[in-house]
């Protein structure tokens, strides 16, 4: 049976993941690793994120997630400090979103291509791995490898395409539906021919 709380009453944080790090955040803004029970920066959180290691980032006197907070962190960091991944230009367009009748959709659509996008990079990776091994060089191998390549990302970026073209399709159908709650007196907006 859910538990019910009282009007007023303080929302109870989330419990953190079974088999997460949990890093804790404290007034002094300095961040905890619980698992190595000492201070650590945000370098280190970034560190981490590199390495994949699963993590929350709690507030140490509320419990709160504040692990989103954190990683928003070390993207300004980031895009201060170096060649950066977003242009003023993008990043307009990405605040035009907050608050739009699309913004759940629009995270799916970014989260879904960036996925995409390190799942090519992965197997681009993976396959090239032979090739960078100073001991398993020969020409024959380049060559497999270089011939290899063209098709490969052809299927790979073809894949790529029908995913965003399908994540697409899904924010235009919602739209339409939006519309036609907010003005049913208007003809129906059409949607394009699924493929």
């Amino acid at each position: 049976m859910p538990t019910t709380r009282r009007a007023g009453a303080p929302k109870q944080p989330d419990a953190p993941r079974a088999g997460t790090r949990v890093l804790k955040k404290y007034p002094n803004r300095r961040l905890y690793d619980t698992e190595v029970s000492s201070y650590i920066t945000l370098a280190e959180v970034k560190a981490m994120v590199l390495q994949g290691l699963d993590f929350e980032v709690r507030d140490a006197k509320t419990g709160d997630d504040l692990t989103r907070s954190i990683l928003l962190q070390i993207i300004l960091e980031e895009e201060t400090g170096g060649v950066p991944i977003f242009s003023a230009s993008m990043l307009s367009q990405i605040i035009r979103f907050y608050g739009h009748a699309m913004q759940g959709m629009m995270g799916s659509y970014l989260e879904t291509n960036l996925q995409t996008f390190t799942d090519i990079q992965s197997r681009l990776a993976a396959q090239s791995k032979g090739v960078v091994d100073p001991k398993a060089q020969s020409p024959e191998l380049w060559n497999q490898f270089l011939n290899g390549q063209a098709p490969m990302v052809q299927g790979l970026m073809g894949n790529y395409m029908e995913q965003s073209r399908q994540v697409f399709v899904q924010m235009q159908e919602q739209m339409a539906k939006q519309a036609a709650t907010l003005f049913p007196g208007l003809p129906a907006l059409k949607t394009p021919p699924k493929r």
